[in-house]
């Protein structure tokens, strides 16, 4: 999934010489399919559509600090089989890219929501401090280890083990 940046307008006409220029950041696969987000959308916010409109710029934005891991929060809707509802998720990745992937594939699995059906609406990155969800919080602690039980120790060459050991392996370190 990449992050596009968007720009179109309305064709120029006698009433409107100049029309009003609408920017958005969409996620999409590629080009075409953000091209077509972006009509979707603007569609349902201005009354514009491509058949009366042009796309001025299309331009992939890239992310500055891609080997920090952020929280980034996301804001969105998605159309369920009862009903349409607003979510606040949060996420630790990357990228905003990658966090809105993990976010379309978390819906996919949670709530069985396509990804015609889900609706970004906003993504920030979120300072530690401000994190809300308890599975973020626990990542962010200072100290955080992960113990590795249950480690069986083996050898290093298939000439060094032995078929028959007297005691049992210690696995616990």
């Amino acid at each position: 999934l990449h992050e596009y940046q968007v720009i179109g307008r309305r064709l120029p006409s006698e009433q409107e010489p100049t029309p009003k220029l609408f920017r958005m950041r969409i996620f999409a696969p590629n080009e075409i399919v953000a091209k077509s987000r972006y009509w979707y959308f603007l569609s349902k916010l201005h009354k514009a559509k491509r058949a009366n409109g042009e796309i001025v710029s299309v331009n992939e934005i890239f992310e500055s600090d891609a080997l920090k891991v952020k929280n980034f929060g996301i804001w969105l809707r998605y159309d369920s089989r009862s009903g349409t509802h607003n979510m606040y998720k949060e996420y630790r990745e990357t990228t905003r890219a990658a966090a809105v992937e993990t976010c379309y594939q978390d819906m996919a699995a949670r709530h069985r929501a396509r990804f015609s059906s889900v609706q970004i609406i906003r993504v920030a990155t979120v300072k530690a401090s401000d994190v809300r969800r308890p599975y973020i919080q626990q990542l962010i602690q200072p100290n955080l280890k992960f113990p590795l039980p249950h480690r069986v120790q083996r050898p290093a060459t298939k000439a060094a083990r032995s078929l028959l050991i007297a005691q049992r392996p210690s696995t616990f370190y």
